[in-house]
């Protein structure tokens, strides 16, 4: 790893502390998910449960970050789930992951970009579809209305962070404090305005179904897999791992207390919007703000949550904006695509060919990209990479890298099967019609995964401890994250599978035409061989002599 990063030529610098991370995490994940598809899940998928919503994806997230973080202690570099991924399953899975992981990043940064130009207008009394954005006849819906102002915030936001780490962490942990007081600001209002009625009874009930549940259980899960999207900001945090000062003390404060306490303020705020507004009322676009707006004598707050998400949604940018940068310089690192990707400026000590470059590809999408476009592929690729990391972690754990004391067989063997309990469960759930008959084949599937998990758990011993920080309760809360993320990306629509499938094999078809020739394992093979072939000659030459 450390020849791979001298690759870079300047180092980055170690500023970070675990108060930063924290406020990294915090400023990364609210953002994006609060004021972007909270309006979306709770009108289409889970209606008042959206709390429950949240507090799944949550779980799922904080399992996630668990694994992240043993991963992101022991290899305290840059690059998150794709070194996990390149030291544990090898090069193309790495690639595949991390090329999902920028995507995943370009697109819900475009996404955030949009809402800003919604929560702004709605903030001022400005109709943003007509006034802020135009549209282009000849292109087709969803991808027809330009958007000037999010490409304008995305070009600010890329030069400061080509600037300065540090000070942006600093600009961060401002914004993200004034933005926690219009939060504080949410949630006691919405509770003292809300009405405990609008938890189950729709504004319209003979258009819409009642109760806390109008779409049922998988309509909790559908929403949960779509604001898995407010989570993608601790995986930001992982990435600066090699900024950090402190990283076996730092990291593990900074990745799960975030993630911990970003969880409790979407649980309250989807509760306070719950209360405010029946959600067949909800406005898919900004919906705090529109939710004030219908208030008698509360018009004014639209006016102030309006400004409050514009602070939250530049924190989300700014966060996810320093990762996707990481990620792309590590990727140069290996080789698998362009070195001067790699490249650390000497006087900012930060990765400014891959910031300026991302940068410029955000901003094109935000132009002319729909939202529901983009927060669908957005949840895929999430879920996908924290399925990846959670598999990793286990393999880590459980094969020694010489294969001195674990064959990898076992335990490949245990992932195949788990995960085949966990999609055999998700398609049942998904495809077969309610009854008896349904709920026997969900016990069996359950009931399967129970028994393989603890096989696996009484036959195959760890091959090694982690030197500072490990998941607790292994291979248990590694296990259920892969379950959760197997369960909630079934949950996604067809549309979401068939884009993934589409980038994914663009992806692999430039990994064997580009990367796997000019990447850092080839160039140490063809070294080799190399070598090998210089050896025999002499050895030839050698026995000539002699």
């Amino acid at each position: 790893m450390s020849r791979v990063r001298a690759r870079s030529g300047t180092e980055m610098n170690r500023c970070l502390r675990w108060p930063d991370l924290v406020g990294l995490g915090i400023g990364g994940m609210i953002g994006a998910g609060v004021f972007v598809a909270t309006g979306r899940a709770a009108r289409l998928y889970a209606g008042p449960a959206i709390v429950l919503s949240y507090a799944i994806a949550g779980l799922c997230a904080l399992l996630s970050a668990f694994c992240y973080t043993e991963f992101a202690v022991d290899m305290p570099v840059a690059g998150g789930a794709f070194t996990y991924l390149r030291v544990t399953f090898g090069e193309f899975a790495a690639f595949l992951t991390g090329a999902n992981l920028i995507m995943e990043y370009v697109f819900s940064n475009a996404a955030v970009a949009r809402s800003l130009t919604a929560y702004l207008g709605t903030a001022i009394g400005v109709d943003t579809t007509a006034k802020w954005r135009f549209t282009v006849a000849v292109l087709p819906s969803g991808f027809n209305q330009f958007d000037l102002l999010a490409v304008a915030v995305i070009v600010l936001i890329t030069v400061c962070i080509c600037c300065s780490t540090k000070d942006s962490s600093v600009l961060n942990m401002i914004l993200t404090a004034i933005h926690i007081a219009f939060i504080l600001f949410v949630i006691v209002v919405g509770f003292w305005l809300g009405d405990v009625r609008n938890l189950t009874h729709p504004a319209k009930p003979a258009e819409s179904p009642g109760g806390f549940m109008p779409y049922g259980v998988a309509g909790v899960f559908n929403g949960a897999a779509m604001v898995y999207l407010s989570y993608i900001g601790y995986d930001a945090v992982s990435t600066m791992a090699e900024e950090v000062r402190c990283p076996e003390r730092d990291i593990p404060i900074g990745v799960s207390g975030s993630v911990a306490v970003v969880t409790v303020l979407y649980c309250l705020m989807a509760a306070s919007m719950a209360m405010l507004v029946p959600y067949d009322a909800i406005n898919t676009e900004s919906p705090f703000s529109a939710a004030f707006a219908g208030s008698d004598g509360w018009a004014w707050a639209s006016y102030v949550i309006g400004a409050g998400a514009s602070f939250g949604i530049l924190t989300s940018l700014l966060v996810s904006m320093l990762g996707q940068a990481r990620y792309l310089c590590v990727m140069g690192r290996s080789n698998v695509l362009p070195t001067w990707l790699a490249q650390v400026h000497p006087k900012t000590a930060t990765p400014v060919n891959a910031s300026a470059l991302l940068g410029i590809f955000t901003a094109a999408i935000a132009l002319f990209t729909d939202l529901d476009v983009l927060l669908s592929l957005v949840s895929i690729g999430t879920l996908f990479v924290f399925y990846m990391v959670g598999n990793a972690v286990i393999y880590r754990r459980y094969v020694s890298p010489d294969g001195s004391a674990n064959s990898p067989w076992p335990t490949l063997s245990f992932l195949l099967a788990f995960s085949s309990a966990a999609l055999a469960f998700t398609l049942i759930w998904q495809l077969a019609p309610a009854g008896s008959a349904k709920a026997a084949l969900l016990c069996v599937c359950a009931a399967a995964a129970m028994a393989v998990l603890q096989a696996f758990h009484l036959l195959v011993p760890e091959a090694r401890e982690p030197a500072h920080w490990g998941v607790p309760l292994m291979p248990w809360i590694p296990a259920a994250s892969v379950f959760l993320n197997v369960f909630l990306l079934g949950s996604l629509d067809g549309p979401s599978y068939l884009r993934f499938v589409i980038f994914s094999a663009f992806v692999v078809v430039a990994y064997v035409f580009y990367g796997v020739h000019s990447s850092s394992d080839a160039e140490e093979n063809g070294n080799l061989l190399h070598s090998i072939h210089h050896a025999g000659r002499r050895t030839c030459s050698s026995s000539q002599l002699v």
